[in-house]
C-alpha cells in the first residue's frame, strides 16, 4: 500500500525545522515502541580465534605506552562506538610479566574478570590482589587503580582479563572525567587480602562508616565462589531456567557490588536444557569452565571455556550444557532497578 503524501505538512516540517523543531507524531512509535526495539545483536568471540591477535598487539605496543592495552569488543551493530550493549562496555586486557599498567583513576565502573594466566596483579586505593582465573575484581568510580604482572614463586606469563565498564551509560549523562596519577605505580598501605578479612566473612569492623555505592570488598575470589555453586548442585535441584546462579553482592547492604553494574556466577549442569528467558538488561558472559549452546534471539552459538557473548536487551535466551559449565556474567540491572523499569519474561517453551 503506497503511503498517503501530505504536501502541506511537509512544508510546515520544513519551516519548523529551521527552528530546530520536529513533529513528535512522526516518530512517536518509534520512541515509544511497543516493547524494546535495541540496536545491539547477539554474538560470540571466540577466545582461540582473539588470543593470537592479544599476542601481537603486546609484540606491538607496551602497557605503558598503551596505558591500557586492550582489545575492544565491539557489538556488530555499534561498531565505532567502543561498546558491546547500548550502555556497556567490554575488553580484553593483555599484560605481560614485568610489565606496569600506569595508575591512573575515572568515574566510569570497572570490573576486572580474570580469563587467562595468573600471576599478575591490581592495585586498588593502596591494596594489592593476586589475580587468578575466574576472579571477580572491582575498581569502584574514582578510584586510583594500576596493574602489573610480577608472576608468582618465580614464574611469570602472560595474563589477560575481561575489563567490563558503564563507558556508554557515562558517556550518554556526559559525566566522564579521568586524571592520571604523578607515579605509575601505587604505594601499597594495606596487606593483600585485608578488605576480604574486614567484611568477607558476614562480618564488618564495629566503627567502619561505609559512604560509597560501591561493595567495600573488592576481589572475590573464585576459589570461594565455585565452591558455593559447587556445594549447591550437590543439596538443591537446578532452576529450570538458570541453573544454579548466584549474584555478587556488597555484603554491608546485600545489593549490587556495584551501582551500574551487576555481576552474577552460574553452574549449568551436565546435560542441562534451560528454559527460554528473556529481561531488559542487556548481558555480557564469559565461559569459565565447560561447554554448551546458547541459543540467543534465534541463533545458535556453542560456546566453550574463555570464549565470550552478549546478550542483547530482551533478546531471548535458552542456555544448555554438554557438560558442568560455569559462566560468569555482568549487566546494567542496577540502573534498571532504580528507575523501576526492569521487565523479565520466564517462558514454558
Amino acid at each position: 500500500m503506497e503511503t498517503q503524501k501530505h504536501p502541506e505538512r511537509e512544508r510546515f516540517y520544513s519551516r519548523i525545522g529551521a527552528l530546530n523543531m520536529t513533529p513528535l507524531w512522526e516518530s512517536l512509535h518509534t520512541l515509544v515502541p511497543r516493547e524494546p526495539e535495541t540496536p545491539c545483536v547477539p554474538a560470540l568471540w571466540r577466545y582461540q580465534d582473539v588470543r593470537p591477535w592479544l599476542k601481537q598487539s603486546g609484540e606491538l605496543i607496551s602497557a605503558e605506552e598503551a596505558v591500557r592495552r586492550v582489545l575492544v569488543l565491539e557489538n556488530p551493530a555499534l561498531r565505532g562506538q567502543s561498546a558491546i550493549t547500548q550502555s556497556l562496555y567490554a575488553g580484553l586486557q593483555l599484560i605481560l610479566p614485568g610489565e606496569i599498567a600506569p595508575s591512573h583513576r575515572h568515574v566510569q565502573s570497572a570490573l576486572r574478570f580474570i580469563v587467562d594466566g595468573k600471576g599478575a596483579y591490581t592495585t586498588v586505593d593502596g591494596e594489592r590482589t593476586t589475580m587468578h582465573p575466574g576472579d571477580f575484581i572491582i575498581t569502584p568510580s574514582w578510584t586510583w587503580h594500576d596493574h602489573g604482572n610480577e608472576g608468582i614463586a618465580g614464574v611469570s606469563e602472560p595474563v589477560v582479563w575481561l575489563d567490563g565498564l558503564d563507558i556508554p551509560m557515562l558517556r550518554f549523562f556526559d559525566a566522564g572525567f579521568a586524571e592520571n596519577d604523578s607515579s605509575h605505580a601505587q604505594q601499597v598501605r594495606r596487606p593483600e587480602g585485608n578488605s576480604f578479612a574486614r567484611f568477607g566473612y558476614n562480618m564488618a569492623p564495629v566503627r567502619h562508616a561505609h559512604s560509597s555505592a560501591t561493595s567495600p570488598i573488592f576481589s572475590y575470589p573464585y576459589a570461594r565462589s565455585r565452591e558455593a555453586l559447587d556445594t549447591l548442585q550437590r543439596q538443591e535441584a537446578a532452576d529450570a531456567w538458570h541453573g544454579f546462579k548466584m549474584r555478587y553482592i556488597n555484603p554491608l547492604t546485600g545489593g549490587y557490588p556495584m551501582p551500574t553494574i551487576a555481576t552474577y556466577l552460574q553452574l549449568l549442569p551436565k546435560g542441562f536444557r534451560g528454559k527460554t528467558h528473556r529481561a531488559t538488561d542487556g548481558a555480557v558472559y564469559c565461559v569459565v569452565e565447560g561447554r554448551g549452546t546458547a541459543h540467543i534471539g534465534g541463533q545458535q552459538f556453542t560456546f566453550e571455556p574463555q570464549d565470550i557473548f552478549v546478550v542483547p536487551s530482551w533478546a531471548p535466551l535458552r542456555l544448555d550444557a554438554d557438560d558442568d559449565a560455569v559462566l560468569f556474567s555482568y549487566s546494567d540491572r542496577p540502573v534498571h532497578d532504580a528507575l523501576g523499569i526492569l521487565r523479565e519474561a520466564f517462558l514454558e517453551d
